[in-house]
Parts: C-alpha cells; sequence; structure tokens
C-alpha cells in the first residue's frame, strides 16, 4: 500500500493536483444540502465525502 500512498502524494502534490483537490473538496465536503435533501441524497453526498476524505488520508500517509 505504500506505494500507493507515495503515489497519491505525487499526483495532489502538483499545482494541477491541489487543484483538482481543492475543487473535489467544494463539491463534497464543502457542500450543504438544504432542510429538504431526501435521504437518497444524503447518502450519496455522504459517500462522496467520505471518498475525498479516503483521498486525503492516502496523501497524508504518502508524505
Amino acid at each position: 500500500m505504500e506505494e500507493v500512498e507515495k503515489n497519491y502524494t505525487r499526483t495532489f502534490s502538483t499545482p494541477a493536483g491541489r487543484i483538482v483537490l481543492s475543487h473535489l473538496r467544494r463539491i463534497t465536503i464543502e457542500r450543504v444540502l438544504g432542510s429538504n435533501a431526501s435521504d437518497s441524497e444524503l447518502r450519496s453526498l455522504e459517500a462522496q465525502r467520505a471518498l475525498v476524505h479516503q483521498v486525503e488520508n492516502l496523501i497524508e500517509r504518502g508524505k
């Protein structure tokens, strides 16, 4: 797994990678759903957030 983690770090350490990761954070982690969001919408967004967190964790472990 160490090789995968290092590759995540390399990929997202570039200027383009940082822009992409920032965009992923904006559309997932920083996104707020209204009180009328359905259960399906909430679950979908939470899954997306979990994936972005996983990417961030792999980047940190690869440092």
